[in-house]
């Protein structure tokens, strides 16, 4: 089995960044993508970020293109979101998700292991 585990939720205001971080520890597999979703109340969970195995190849939503960058550590189990120019509307609960194989996606379906998220919320 697989852990996944967030951290570094608060909250902040509008234009102020935060940095979230995410590790995954138990069963290792060889390599797997990461990615982190978030859903705001009343709302589905959306896609927010992915990186491949290598950090080489990271995909964003349209949404937060530009204002947010994923990061893998030196110990590939890490994973980082660092978000910038934050606002109103980026208030959600953030995922952190793991998937056994190393290609970025998506859909929430094709990640295998989550975390129990991490509350963002941005005040005006």
């Amino acid at each position: 089995q697989v852990q996944v585990v967030e951290s570094g939720g608060g909250l902040v205001q509008a234009g102020d960044s935060l940095r979230l971080s995410c590790a995954a520890s138990g069963r290792t597999f060889s390599s797997y993508a990461m990615g982190w979703f978030r859903q705001a109340p009343g709302k589905e969970r959306e896609f927010v970020a992915a990186i491949n195995w290598s950090g080489g190849i990271r995909d964003y939503a349209d949404s937060v293109r530009g204002r947010f960058t994923i990061s893998r550590g030196n110990a590939r189990n890490t994973v980082y979101l660092q978000m910038n120019s934050l606002n109103v509307e980026d208030t959600a609960v953030y995922y952190c998700a793991a998937r056994r194989l190393e290609h970025v996606r998506r859909t929430s379906d094709d990640y295998d292991y989550w975390g129990q998220g991490t509350q963002v919320t941005v005040s005006s």
